[in-house]
C-alpha cells in the first residue's frame, strides 16, 4: 500500500510538474506576444538615439576642424560641465538619475574627442 501511495504522489507531482512547465512556456509564448509591440517601440527609439548621435557627432568633427584651425584645444571643460548639468536637469524632467546621465554623457564626450581628434589629424 506505501508503494501504491508513493507512486501516486509521484505521479501526482509529475503530471502536476508537467503542467506548470507547460502552462510556464505558453505563458512565455503569451508574455512575448504582449511584449512584442513595446519592444518594437523600443526597438525604434534605439534605431532613434543611434541616429540622433551620429548627428551630434558630425557637428563634433566640423567643431573639431575649427578647433584646429583656430588653436583651440579640444577638451574644454567648462563647456562639458555646462552640458552635463543641462543634461542632468533635462533627465531629471524624465525620470533618470544624474549618475546615469553623468556616465552617458561621459560617453558621449569621450567619443566626441575621440572623433574631435581624427577630425584634426585628417585636416
Amino acid at each position: 500500500m506505501k508503494y501504491i501511495k508513493s507512486m501516486l504522489v509521484c505521479t501526482v507531482c509529475c503530471v502536476a510538474l508537467g503542467f506548470t512547465a507547460s502552462a510556464q512556456q505558453k505563458s512565455a509564448e503569451v508574455i512575448n506576444q504582449e511584449l512584442s509591440a513595446s519592444r518594437k517601440k523600443i526597438d525604434s527609439l534605439d534605431k532613434l538615439l543611434i541616429s540622433v548621435l551620429g548627428s551630434r557627432q558630425h557637428i563634433v568633427q566640423e567643431i573639431g576642424v575649427y578647433k584646429k584651425k583656430n588653436n583651440i584645444p579640444p577638451l574644454q571643460p567648462a563647456r562639458f560641465k555646462e552640458v552635463v548639468d543641462k543634461a542632468i536637469i533635462a533627465g531629471g524632467k524624465e525620470g533618470l538619475s544624474p549618475v546615469f546621465i553623468t556616465e552617458l554623457m561621459n560617453a558621449i564626450h569621450e567619443e566626441s574627442l575621440r572623433m574631435e581628434s581624427d577630425s584634426t589629424t585628417k585636416n
